[in-house]
């Protein structure tokens, strides 16, 4: 990625801290437990691993082991993000966390199976629960990485490379044709277009403006927002939320999973 003209100014309220981790953020962690919880109450209708017992019973045992897993998971998570190779590709990632994820889940979920109903630690009981762990694990850990993952990102060509002509700029009205195109934001079904000469709105999809959009140097830092790097005049800062000001004075919310990516790929 080609760097920006100037560095970046950072406006701050005093009080911000510095951000959390992605999977440590308040966001991640509502939505993380909402699948937690919404797997639990799958696992206990289904009677998953024959637990015996009502379904409230079920319940019961599921949802503080799924919490105890998801603990585990996160941590093991974490860990493998920080990892370049595995951030680079998002399948590796999800399939080397579900590997290393099964085993001490496994031995986890047997271990407090075998506590909660007074059994003794049986090793065939270990084996006979492994598979549905694995299954359960990759389950859980897609859902949790495409809640969670960063938008995508469109690129300029490498310095000395001959630029190729951006699609999505055919689509700008005449008034903004000429224009330095600073941001896309998503409008219900209209997208508004941030330029060095106004805004204006066409009727078109985000996604697939997006893919129209390589051949600059942008991302997706929200669901509603792509951002060119070079329409970025300032970052600002408040109660542990990041924004991007926009050289036209909009101000873009960047979603918590997109903060490290636009970190590693150098914006700030």
């Amino acid at each position: 990625m080609r760097e920006p003209a100037a560095p970046l100014r950072q406006s701050q309220t005093p009080a911000v801290r510095a951000s959390w981790p992605a999977f440590l953020s308040r966001d991640a962690l509502l939505r993380n437990l909402a699948v937690t919880a919404a797997a639990a109450l799958f696992l206990a209708f289904v009677g998953a691993f024959g637990i015996p017992g009502s379904f409230l019973r079920r319940l019961a045992f599921w949802l503080p082991g799924m919490i105890l897993a998801g603990i585990v998971g996160s941590t093991l998570t974490y860990a493998l993000s920080l990892i370049p190779a595995l951030r680079r590709n998002l399948w590796l990632f999800v399939a080397a966390a579900v590997i290393a994820m099964t085993p001490p889940a496994t031995v986890l979920i047997w271990v407090y199976w075998c506590w909660s109903y007074a059994q003794p630690l049986d090793g065939r009981m270990l084996v006979n629960i492994a598979p549905g762990v694995f299954v359960v694990s990759l389950a859980i850990t897609a859902i949790h990485v495409i809640l969670n993952r960063a938008g995508p990102a469109t690129h300029a060509p490498p310095a000395g490379a001959e630029p190729k002509p951006v699609r999505f700029l055919d689509r700008l009205p005449p008034k903004l044709r000429g224009a330095d195109l600073y941001a896309v934001e998503a409008e219900d079904h209209y997208l508004r277009l941030h330029t060095s000469r106004g805004s204006d709105l066409i009727l078109f999809r985000l996604a697939d403006a997006i893919a129209e959009l390589d051949g600059l140097e942008g991302a997706q830092v929200h669901r509603s927002w792509w951002i060119a790097r070079d329409g970025v005049e300032d970052i600002v800062r408040d109660n542990g939320r990041v924004s991007l000001k926009l050289k036209s004075g909009a101000l873009a919310p960047v979603s918590r999973p997109n903060v490290r990516a636009l970190k590693d790929a150098g914006w700030f």
